[in-house]
């Protein structure tokens, strides 16, 4: 029986990419996303193709005990779930305060971190158990930084960071691996930036800095680092780690915090 990779958001950004990467290693990847069954089929077909092992559902993240029962599933008919990838975004669009209803308020919580701190309820006890396991968390710069537009989306990833640090205090000396990743800067994925900006400018900006010019974070290489930290000697795990592209400044140096720190 395999050692089971679960990946909660499975599109085909770095969710997909990690899924196919773990399953290259010997891992069986269990995908998961909201929507589109073409789209993870492909994914799934994709994996199955490359002689890995894998399979998914469809799964809304907010609806009572879909996390829940996902995992008990996976534990009981599959394996045991090694590691667990929460890559669920939490982006409700920039908007000023006025513009941010109070249900996508609460539906960026609701996916950042209360989809984390469910997920967390069920299985670091079944980790726990067997000694091992590594929760590996998608975050972004909002997690860092709150920038105007982004009041729902600031205050959904900087709980999801203070969440990973809390189950860090708690089960990291029991064997739990608890990595907070902050995806700092543009992923070049279709089925997000591509979707967000639209194809004419996604083909734009990919030719001007991504492709050659390694200006756009590759969901290749953020799959080897995701396999990386799974791997890590508990001698030297690696808790928070901020991934940018070599050509960004970091969120610590953006020309935002150089203009405040003129003041």
């Amino acid at each position: 029986m395999k050692p089971v990779c679960l990946v909660l958001g499975a599109g085909a950004g770095i969710g997909g990419t990690v899924a196919a990467k773990f399953a290259k290693e010997g891992y069986h990847s269990y995908l998961c996303r909201r929507s589109d069954q073409e789209g993870l089929d492909r994914l799934i077909n994709n994996i199955h193709e490359a002689g890995g092992e894998a399979s998914g559902s469809l799964m809304n993240a907010i609806e009572e005990n879909t996390i829940e029962e996902t995992i008990t599933m996976i534990e009981k008919d599959i394996g045991p779930i090694e590691v667990l990838v929460y890559n669920l975004g939490a982006q409700t669009g920039m908007k000023l305060l006025e513009q941010t209803s109070y249900k996508e308020f609460e539906w960026g919580w609701r996916m950042a971190s209360l989809g984390l701190f469910r997920a967390a309820k069920v299985l670091c006890p079944l980790m726990v158990n067997r000694g091992k396991g590594s929760l590996l968390v998608t975050s972004a710069t909002a997690a860092m930084r709150g920038n105007m537009n982004q009041h729902s989306h600031a205050a959904a990833m900087g709980a999801r960071r203070m969440l990973c640090q809390s189950l860090n205090a708690e089960f990291s000396s029991q064997g739990i691996h608890v990595a907070h990743i902050v995806v700092d800067g543009a992923v070049d994925a279709p089925d997000t930036l591509g979707k967000m900006m639209g194809p004419e400018m996604y083909k734009k900006f990919r030719e001007t800095k991504g492709m050659e010019h390694d200006g756009l974070i590759l969901p290749e290489k953020v799959a080897d680092t995701y396999f990386h930290l799974a791997q890590q000697h508990r001698s030297t795990w690696t808790h928070e780690i901020d991934i940018r592209a070599f050509s960004d400044a970091a969120w610590w140096n953006s020309s935002i915090m150089l203009e405040q720190n003129k003041d």
